[in-house]
C-alpha cells in the first residue's frame, strides 16, 4: 500500500506533464502550419484607390506564395476607420489583415471623436509598403491651367472653390486645408468614401479640384481626363517628371506625403507576422510589381514591423499637431 501511495504523486505529475506537453505545442503547431484557410485582406476604402490596388497586388501574390486564397474585402467609411475597426476587433490569428494608411492609422484618431480603436495599440504592424505624394488635379477642360490660375480664382471668386477628398481627415483633406491656409483662401471641402468616388466627382464636374494620391489619379491623368498642376512632395515624382512640387510653385515649405502599410490585430503571433512580412517583402521585390507601383508614383519601402511602428508613432504625433493647429474636427 505504501508503495502505491508513493507512486500516486509521480503518476499525477506524469499526467500533468503529458498534458502540458500536449497543450504547449498546439499554438506553436498552429503557427507553424499557418495558413490553413483563406485570409481576409480588408481595404477600408472603396474599390479603385491606391489602398485597393495595393491590396489586390498582395492578394494575388500572397495566395500563390502561402497556398491559401487571400480575399480582398472593401469596407469603406469614416476615412478608413470603419474597416480598420473591424480588423482591430478580429481574432489575432493571422487570418485578418488591413491595408492601413496615413489617415486610418495616424490622422483619424485626432480628427474623429471615436474611431473605435487605437491606431498603434490595436494593431501588430507588418510592413510599410511605401510612400507617395498627392497630386493637385483639375478636369481636363478646366479653365485653370496652373497653380497661379487656381490661386487667383480662389481669392477672387465669391463662391469658394470646391475640393474633394477621400474622407474627413484624409491626406487629401489635409493637403487641401494646408493649401488654402498658405494661399489665404477658403476652399469648400466635400468628403467622399474613398479616392474612386472623389475622382469620379471631379471628372463629372461636381467639384473643382482634388489633391488625390498619385497612384489613384494616374490612370485618369494618362487617359487625358485630368490635368495635373502640382505635386505635394518636396521633389518631383518620376511618374510625372514634368509636374513641379507646390514647394517650387510659390508655396515654399509645402509638403504632404501619404503612405501605405499593412497591419494585423494586436496580439497576432510574431511567427505569423514575420511570415507575412517576408512574403509581402518578397512580393515588393518582383520586377513586375515594382514596375507597376513605381509607375503610379509609389516609392517602395518594405520596412518591417519595428521600423513601421516607430514611423507610425511619429506620424500620429505629427498629424495630431497639424489637426490641433488647424482646428480640423469631423462633425
Amino acid at each position: 500500500m505504501k508503495s502505491v501511495r508513493k507512486l500516486l504523486p509521480a503518476v499525477g505529475a506524469s499526467v500533468l506533464l503529458a498534458g502540458s506537453l500536449l497543450a504547449a505545442p498546439s499554438s506553436a503547431l498552429a503557427e507553424d502550419n499557418w495558413p490553413q484557410r483563406p485570409i481576409s485582406y480588408v481595404v477600408p476604402f472603396s474599390p479603385g484607390g491606391a489602398t485597393d490596388m495595393i491590396g489586390r497586388i498582395y492578394s494575388q501574390n500572397l495566395g500563390e506564395m502561402l497556398g491559401q486564397s487571400v480575399v480582398v474585402e472593401n469596407r469603406p467609411g469614416t476615412g478608413g476607420s470603419l474597416g480598420s475597426a473591424t480588423v482591430a476587433r478580429a481574432k489575432p490569428d493571422g487570418y485578418t489583415v488591413v491595408g492601413g494608411t496615413i489617415s486610418s492609422h495616424s490622422i483619424n484618431v485626432s480628427i474623429y471623436p471615436d474611431i473605435g480603436y487605437d491606431p498603434v495599440e490595436s494593431f501588430s504592424p507588418i510592413i510599410l509598403t511605401g510612400t507617395l505624394p498627392n497630386v493637385l488635379v483639375v478636369r481636363a477642360d478646366s479653365p485653370y491651367n496652373s497653380v497661379d490660375d487656381l490661386i487667383a480664382a480662389a481669392k477672387k471668386r465669391e463662391e469658394a472653390l470646391s475640393v474633394g477628398s477621400s474622407g474627413v481627415g484624409s491626406s487629401q483633406h489635409l493637403a487641401a486645408e494646408l493649401f488654402g491656409s498658405m494661399v489665404g483662401a477658403k476652399l469648400l471641402h466635400v468628403p467622399y468614401k474613398g479616392s474612386a468616388p472623389s475622382l469620379q466627382a471631379l471628372v463629372s464636374g461636381e467639384i473643382d479640384l482634388l489633391f488625390d494620391n498619385l497612384t489613384s489619379a494616374m490612370p485618369l491623368i494618362q487617359a487625358g481626363r485630368l490635368k495635373p498642376l502640382a505635386i505635394t512632395s518636396k521633389e518631383s515624382d518620376p511618374a510625372l517628371p514634368d509636374v513641379k512640387p507646390l514647394d517650387q510653385l510659390g508655396l515654399p515649405g509645402y509638403e504632404v506625403v501619404s503612405w501605405q502599410a499593412s497591419f494585423a490585430p494586436a496580439g497576432t503571433p510574431k511567427p505569423i507576422i514575420d511570415k507575412l512580412h517576408k512574403a509581402m517583402y518578397d512580393i515588393l521585390q518582383k520586377p513586375d510589381v515594382q514596375e507597376r507601383l513605381k509607375g503610379v508614383g509609389l516609392t517602395i519601402s518594405g520596412a518591417g514591423p519595428d521600423e513601421l511602428l516607430a514611423f507610425q508613432k511619429a506620424e500620429v504625433a505629427k498629424w495630431a499637431k497639424v489637426a490641433r493647429e488647424a482646428n480640423i474636427k469631423a462633425q
